[in-house]
């Protein structure tokens, strides 16, 4: 990109973790997107699209395409499904070797990219900008097809993102761009709970411990559909749950099935009778399943388990 003001690899701004949105008149907010992250180098015709890890993309997504011009963009590629939910899976599947196959996905799951932030205009390095000048000469930049991140500055508004979107990313209006660190941007995440069935288990790596607990919900032709799993136990709950557990056991064991347990891992798992329930928290459903590991907050005890419905991944 010689006519460029910023060359790859250029490491992205990166986000603190917060528990709440911070408040003040310093602070703008934005939806936080489930994609990847991707800075895109645009001359013209000539696009660079490089990975937050400082990898090349563009061969994976062919179907994106940018306004004429030249400047840096920081964004998303991200894909929706036809109800509007992004899915994270479709996007690992464009990873793949053979063009023919990212060609035909690019035209059955097609992939947008969402801009967020301007680093360089023209001949203009811009990270140096408080946040407020770079946004407004984002908006006057970013065109279709490539779409702007919704914005604001008022805490209210960002609430809902919170509840419906995957969290939200708050921003302090005063901050340069920083590449690579953690500074100036903090990320707050959608926190879900639901009670799910303890349809299985996988030993831990040691002899006689629980490593994860897999978890499961009624569909509404009243079968078990697995959505996840939970780990994260300490060692001594590692080895008492190996006996509270052995109770429920049917006796079916096996290793690796991708349509119930492990995905494409080649794990063990032993089946129980869907008789236990937990209470777990979460932060992302993708394809219908939890994607990041859930945390059990309580054994329920008192919760029927016919009353698990996967509906609650939809609230």
């Amino acid at each position: 990109m010689p006519r460029l003001p910023l060359s790859p690899p250029v490491p992205p701004q990166l986000a603190r973790s917060r528990a709440r949105l911070p408040e003040g008149e310093g602070w703008a907010y934005e939806p936080k997107w489930d994609g990847f992250r991707a800075i895109a180098f645009v001359d013209g015709d000539d696009v660079y699209l490089q990975s937050r890890n400082g990898k090349p993309l563009r061969r994976y997504f062919p179907e994106l395409r940018f306004p004429e011009g030249r400047y840096v963009l920081d964004g998303e590629i991200v894909i929706f499904g036809e109800d509007g939910v992004q899915l994270f899976d479709a996007l690992g599947q464009r990873i793949h070797p053979a063009k023919s196959r990212i060609d035909m996905l690019a035209e059955q799951t097609p992939a947008k990219y969402i801009a967020f932030d301007l680093l360089a205009e023209d001949d203009d390095v811009l990270l140096g900008l408080p946040y407020r000048e770079r946004r407004g000469r984002l908006e006057a930049r970013v065109d279709a097809p490539v779409d702007l991140t919704p914005f604001t500055t008022d805490p209210a508004e960002a609430e809902p993102w919170l509840r419906g979107a995957e969290g939200v990313v708050a921003k302090e209006l005063d901050a340069p761009y920083r590449p690579g660190e953690r500074t100036g941007m903090v990320k707050i995440k959608r926190v879900r709970t639901i009670d799910a069935v303890v349809h299985g288990w996988r030993p831990g790596k040691e002899e006689g411990t629980v490593g994860s607990l897999i978890l499961s919900l009624y569909t509404e032709d009243g079968s078990l559909r697995p959505v996840g799993h939970t780990s994260g136990f300490k060692a001594a709950e590692k080895r008492e749950l190996v006996e509270k557990l052995r109770p429920y056991e049917t006796g079916k064991t096996g290793r690796g099935d991708p349509s119930r347990w492990a995905g494409d891992r080649e794990l063990e798992w032993r089946e129980l009778r869907p008789e236990l329930v937990v209470e777990v928290t979460f932060d992302h459903v993708s394809d219908g399943r939890i994607r990041h590991g859930a945390k059990i907050q309580r054994w329920r005890e008192d919760k029927d388990p016919r009353e698990c419905l996967v509906a609650q991944l939809d609230q």
